[in-house]
């Protein structure tokens, strides 16, 4: 049975994540701590005690998750000697994926996705901007919807997370046009999301920018296992291209269910979620009711995980 490993984005942290990780291995909170240090935050407070408001703040959402999903894999890794065919994450989750693979080292990842946060909210430059999901609503209508919309203000089709739950993003008007027009078109809800800027659109141009100078400054090895960007939808092991593909992923659309179904389409039968909640499990039921899933959130279930596995 060929078998991915995948990773969450934002959205799947809460308050006391990892925290069982933490307690369980010494090296674990080093790495916390090491972060902090080097970047004047407090995101080991924060992901124990909260406020969940800062925990939501997208430059420590963002490492956070990817901390809690390679701590789950790390740990993994040592009971289990699976070897994915392919890895792939939702949006930041592509960071994760690439320490998975053997192209980005730990702590890179951290300082990147970190600096990513910041940059995708410092990019938007205080314009008026909203994201919203529209259900039951396939993901070909929503995106006419939204070219409906542009006389109103920029609006995009950004993450295509199941075949009738599709995220838009971009100007304030042009969202609020976006999903008047949704409800229109048949659309059961329009849910806004509390985001800090309308990510994966040219609103946060900049943001790319940034982040390519900022990952000029960090190795990027060629993969040991193939990852499946979010950008195309197909494979790649070589960490130029990864690094390339990052720099254009911040400001376009997230193709989840078309990675998903590429996987699918080369054999993948089985998904391994590593990281907090079960967000993208929930997704590939919606994409494939056949695919076997399963998950890695906290350390109590790894005993049960591997026993499926043996």
């Amino acid at each position: 049975m060929k078998t991915a490993f995948i990773f969450p984005g934002q959205g799947a942290q809460y308050v006391g994540m990892a925290q069982d990780y933490i307690a369980a291995k010494p090296e674990f909170a080093k790495v916390l701590k090491d972060f902090d240090a080097a970047h004047g935050t407090q995101l080991e407070i924060i992901m124990r005690e909260g406020p969940e408001d800062r925990l939501k703040e997208t430059s420590m959402t963002q490492p956070a998750i990817l901390f809690h999903s390679i701590c789950a894999l790390k740990c993994f890794n040592e009971v289990c000697k699976l070897k994915p065919d392919f890895v792939a994450g939702h949006s930041l989750g592509e960071f994760s994926a690439l320490v998975a693979n053997g192209s980005l080292e730990w702590k890179d990842a951290l300082h990147l996705v970190h600096k990513r946060g910041e940059f995708m909210i410092k990019a938007n430059q205080g314009k008026p901007f909203a994201m919203a999901a529209v259900i039951g609503l396939n993901y070909k209508s929503v995106i006419e919807v939204c070219h409906e919309a542009e006389g109103a203000g920029l609006v995009r089709a950004v993450n295509f997370n199941t075949p009738i739950q599709t995220v838009i993003s971009g100007s304030a008007q042009g969202v609020e046009t976006a999903s008047a027009l949704a409800k229109e078109h048949g659309a059961k809800r329009v849910i806004p999301l509390v985001v800090g800027g309308p990510f994966h659109t040219p609103m946060i141009d900049l943001a790319s920018v940034w982040l390519r100078e900022e990952m000029e400054k960090v190795s990027f090895k060629d993969g040991q296992i193939p990852l499946v960007s979010n950008l195309d939808s197909r494979p790649a092991t070589s960490g130029e291209e990864s690094r390339a593909k990052l720099v254009r992923q911040v400001v376009s659309p997230v193709l989840w269910v078309q990675s998903v179904q590429y996987m699918i389409e080369q054999g993948v039968r089985r998904f391994i979620e590593f990281g907090p909640q079960k967000v993208l499990s929930g997704m590939i039921k919606n994409i494939d009711k056949d695919a076997v899933i399963l998950n890695l959130d906290k350390l109590e279930e790894l005993g049960a995980l591997s026993g499926l596995l043996d």
